[in-house]
């Protein structure tokens, strides 16, 4: 009796231990899972400081050179082609023949005309003869006189479509595309020749909100391409868009004189340079902190393990660098990356 007793009181015991053990292994794990779960209640992100720089502050836009006039010309006759006159490359002037399509209908088309038109004629002075003697009625001569009309008109009309048979420039330029050769027959509509016009040209570059108020029309801007190295040109502002496009940039048109070398070529790279070139201390915050784009001005700075969302002003753009004017203080650090993750005071880890 005594063993049994014993015995029971040794299972207890250890019962009683395990318990303990187990107990203590929960508060343990609970423990570990609390830390876990306020590790993972932190957003990770990236921060960079808020500091003064010295920065260029000329705004430098860029677009693509434009000929002035582009124009590609086609034939209003049908027929074969007889002569061609230029080659790609040529200067031309404005009414200068280009191409001429054979016209040998087309001159049979005037003489048949000129002869309706001088027989109508014959028939008006015949029938005011008879009129004034009283041979025909006034009605008749009307309508003899109206035969007339119809007859010249047809013949103007005649002349009109032989001599179309010439191809002219219409501006004076350069040929930039030759479709046809001698022998070629051509449809009405058909495009036979391209015509550029590159001794002006035209840079269309895009603005942002914080330069565009200080553009005028008319107003002198330095231009460069980079294929002209140490050369520049002077372009002049023709249009300021109304309305900005869907990133709240304008679009702007300089129009550039080209040299006498004609140097400049449309599909050029150009730079346009806005204001002057001295250097400023400014306060800058990288582009990147924004919360979805320059224009929500809104970044979020980070404070004390928390990101704070803060309403910015901002000034001048310098490529990847913003000017903020005020809303934060040099020193202080905005997130730059996770910001899609945040809303004001979420505890934040920063990335190292």
């Amino acid at each position: 009796m005594k063993k049994v007793v014993i015995t029971g009181i040794v299972v207890i015991a250890a019962l009683a231990g395990i318990m303990y053990v187990l107990n203590k292994n929960k508060a343990t794990a609970e423990m570990q899972t609390q830390i876990v779960a306020e590790k993972n209640a932190s957003v990770m992100v990236r921060v960079e400081p808020v500091e003064f720089k010295e920065v260029n502050g000329q705004y430098i836009a860029n677009g693509v050179f434009m000929p002035k006039q582009d124009v590609k010309i086609s034939t209003e006759t049908p027929g074969v082609v007889s002569k061609v006159y230029v080659s790609e490359g040529s200067f031309v002037k404005a009414g200068q023949i280009l191409a001429v399509v054979k016209s040998d209908k087309q001159n049979v088309g005037v003489s048949n005309a000129q002869a309706v038109f001088n027989n109508a004629k014959a028939e008006v002075a015949r029938f005011e003869s008879a009129y004034a003697t009283g041979g025909v009625t006034k009605q008749q001569l009307d309508n003899i006189k109206l035969q007339l009309v119809n007859a010249k008109n047809n013949l103007e009309n005649a002349k009109i479509t032989a001599s179309d048979v010439n191809i002219t420039a219409s501006f004076s330029g350069i040929v930039n595309k030759k479709n046809i050769e001698p022998g070629s027959y051509v449809n009405p509509g058909q495009e036979v020749f391209e015509i550029v016009n590159v001794s002006t040209l035209k840079l269309r570059v895009n603005v942002d909100e914080k330069n565009v108020g200080s553009l005028k029309i008319g107003q002198a801007v330095k231009v460069e391409t980079p294929v002209l190295a140490g050369k520049s040109f002077t372009g002049k502002i023709t249009f300021i868009a109304p309305k900005a496009d869907t990133s709240l940039n304008f679009p702007v048109d300089l129009e550039i004189q080209n040299n006498p070398d004609n140097e400049l070529r449309a599909g050029m790279y150009g730079n346009a340079y806005f204001g002057n070139s001295q250097m400023a201390n400014v306060l800058v915050v990288s582009r990147n902190a924004f919360v979805g784009s320059v224009s929500s001005n809104e970044v979020y700075v980070y404070r004390d393990g928390k990101a704070f969302l803060t309403k910015v002003t901002i000034g001048r753009t310098f490529g990847d660098l913003v000017e903020v004017t005020s809303g934060l203080k040099a020193g202080e650090q905005v997130i730059v990356s996770g910001q899609i993750n945040l809303v004001n005071e979420t505890v934040v880890e920063i990335i190292k």
